[in-house]
């Protein structure tokens, strides 16, 4: 069962409009981010600030559409670890649509389906493995929502890796948090503004017309 054709034959299907597809990950952000590079005056010493990293990490659940109706950036940022079943409510509330979530998994509203079918392209980490989540495939599918996992070892095959580069390196310009409340308003910040950024203009589809 699953996604029928591998990767490739999803994303056609995607582009040809008869099937969502999200582009599933986690990503960490610390307090001190990283710097590619910096300045100062000649003769001055620049200083990057750093602070203490120790259980002050910021996780972030995200999946990236560039199919259906528009681009579509959903998320949720975390103060603690990501296990499987903060994967499958993610799932079942934010791709799904599924009314009350995981807790209607099991026995859906009759007849109910997901409007347009989808697939969840996902890597291999334990947690998109774990029986929590994966075994919950067979009623994943019949609301129209099926998984597809890369092969080992091809993070470039995931579009929202970009996103994670983006938000970390361009979007977040102050490099270091003193503490947790900050960091996480700042990553979602960085979110929402590269959400908004995908979403297109009337100004765009005017010109797409």
């Amino acid at each position: 069962m699953g996604a029928a054709g591998g990767p490739t034959a999803v994303r056609l299907r995607a582009e040809a409009g008869t099937e969502d597809l999200y582009c599933l990950d986690e990503s960490g952000f610390s307090p001190t981010l990283p710097t590619g590079f910096t300045w100062a005056r000649t003769g001055v010493r620049a200083v990057v600030k750093r602070e203490d990293t120790k259980n002050r990490r910021v996780n972030v659940l995200g999946a990236l559409s560039e199919s259906g109706p528009g681009p579509e950036l959903v998320w949720r940022a975390v103060d603690h670890k990501i296990d499987a079943s903060m994967v499958l409510d993610f799932v079942c509330t934010h791709i799904a649509r599924l009314p009350k979530g995981t807790d209607s998994l099991t026995d859906p509203p009759p007849g109910w389906r997901r409007v347009r079918p989808c697939t969840i392209v996902m890597d291999n980490a334990q947690i998109h493995h774990a029986r929590l989540f994966k075994g919950r495939r067979e009623e994943l599918e019949a609301i129209g929502v099926h998984l597809c996992y890369l092969p080992p070892r091809s993070p470039e095959l995931n579009l929202i890796e970009r996103i994670w580069r983006s938000v970390k390196y361009q979007d977040m310009p102050v490099r270091a948090y003193t503490s947790t409340t900050a960091l996480h308003t700042a990553v979602d910040q960085a979110m929402t503004r590269r959400a908004t950024a995908l979403t297109p203009t009337t100004e765009d589809l005017l010109k797409t017309a």
